[in-house]
């Protein structure tokens, strides 16, 4: 198949990275470490290219590069590079952007574990590496932030779990002028709803394991770049550091994503159903959701916009403070208690008890994650279920 950039969402999602003519419609799963070469010439000149390809699969797998070929043309980047786990695709970023005394700035709400290899004295802080953690939204403080050894923006938006939203254009501007890399975490939205890339990104990165694969079966992540020297920069850090993606993992993906499309869309119907019910409901005494118009950034949401719509994830705080949030998460019952967003099913949390547990509870405190904050992920079990359970769960409290 011919990807034409035009083509629309649902057909790139199906079709993009392999379309068969005949034979099977899937990519088949090569279950091989290393390819043999017709002769010694033809090995030299595959080992001199840049893909790598039929060497050995931790360089390169074609199973794996339908799946790379299909995200990127989602996210309408020059590549991607699928890694074992959506942590492994933030420390390569990592590695890739930052060297010795260098810094970085961050979005302060973001995944637990991003957060905790940037400035945890274990992991890249004890070669150097400095970090400013802060409210990327309030993209003022970015700009006063910068420092001459400043060599990566980090943003997370929506972050996690606050929801806030940052605007990309404009922090794209500000990196562009200082020279500095913009690289966004897109795994809230999905490339569905928001393609860092066409608003000033760089690098744009996923954890797969969420919406993308969408059915809680597999691990994984992918980097997407913008162009040709990140795309092989970035590719030479995960394959020679080994955080690459199975064959095996990678076909779930890519069978995953093919629904993508059609799954946000009905998560996003229930999450503006849910919004609403406990944006009225007695227990409930806040809630952070990109779809209402007193939402700090809700300029950016909307179609043609930066968030083509509001999306399937909310956060909001319960009557009795971190006791309150138990009662109610101990006590659903259709709604699954468990880590991870995105997927079919509804799954809910305390990141103050869980994701973010790793954080100093000042520190994540004023990155607004407090301890009543329930992070709620609706799937695509029918709405009145889903309020019928919050609703049993609530009356508990």
């Amino acid at each position: 198949m011919k990807n034409d950039h035009n083509s629309k969402f649902n057909t790139n999602a199906v079709h993009a990275g392999y379309h068969a003519h005949s034979g099977p419609v899937n990519p088949p799963i090569e279950e091989s470490s290393t390819y043999a070469f017709e002769s010694c010439d033809d090995g030299a000149e595959r080992f001199a290219s840049k893909d790598k390809e039929g060497i050995y699969s931790r360089l390169s797998s074609p199973t794996v590069n339908a799946l790379e070929k299909k995200i990127a043309k989602l996210e309408n980047g020059y590549g991607g590079i699928a890694t074992g786990s959506g942590i492994a695709a933030v420390s390569a970023i990592y590695f890739h952007f930052l060297d010795k005394d260098s810094h970085a700035i961050a979005t302060a709400s973001m995944y637990g574990p991003s957060r905790t290899i940037l400035e945890n004295s274990s992991f890249y802080k004890k070669w150097g590496a400095q970090s400013t953690l802060l409210d990327t939204s309030v993209v003022d403080d970015i700009k006063k932030a910068i420092r001459p050894n400043t060599k990566l923006i980090y943003i997370e938006t929506p972050a996690n779990p606050t929801l806030a939203i940052t605007d990309i254009s404009k922090v794209s501007a500000i990196a562009k002028e200082h020279k500095i890399p913009l690289v966004v975490d897109n795994t809230f939205c999905s490339p569905y709803l928001q393609n860092p890339l066409d608003w000033g990104a760089d690098v744009v990165l996923h954890s797969m394991t969420k919406s993308i694969g969408g059915h809680a079966t597999a691990v994984g992540g992918i980097l997407i770049a913008k162009t040709e020297k990140d795309y092989y920069g970035l590719r030479s850090v995960v394959t020679n550091t080994g955080g690459i993606l199975s064959p095996h993992d990678a076909i779930l993906f890519f069978s995953g994503v093919k629904t993508l499309g059609i799954r946000m869309e009905r998560m996003q119907e229930s999450a503006i159903r849910m919004a609403d019910y406990l944006r009225n409901h007695e227990k409930i005494t806040w809630i952070f959701y990109p779809g209402y118009e007193d939402h700090p950034m809700y300029y950016l949401v909307g179609k043609d916009k930066q968030m083509r719509g509001p999306g399937a994830l909310m956060s909001f705080g319960v009557k009795g403070g971190l006791k309150g949030a138990k009662t109610l998460l101990d006590n659903v019952k259709l709604n699954t208690l468990a880590v991870s967003l995105g997927g079919v099913e509804s799954l809910i949390q305390s990141p103050a008890l869980m994701t973010h547990a790793g954080v100093p509870k000042e520190e994540r405190e004023k990155a607004g994650i407090k301890d009543e904050l329930v992070r709620y992920s609706i799937g695509i079990e029918e709405f009145e279920d889903l309020r019928a359970d919050m609703e049993q769960a609530l009356a508990k409290i």
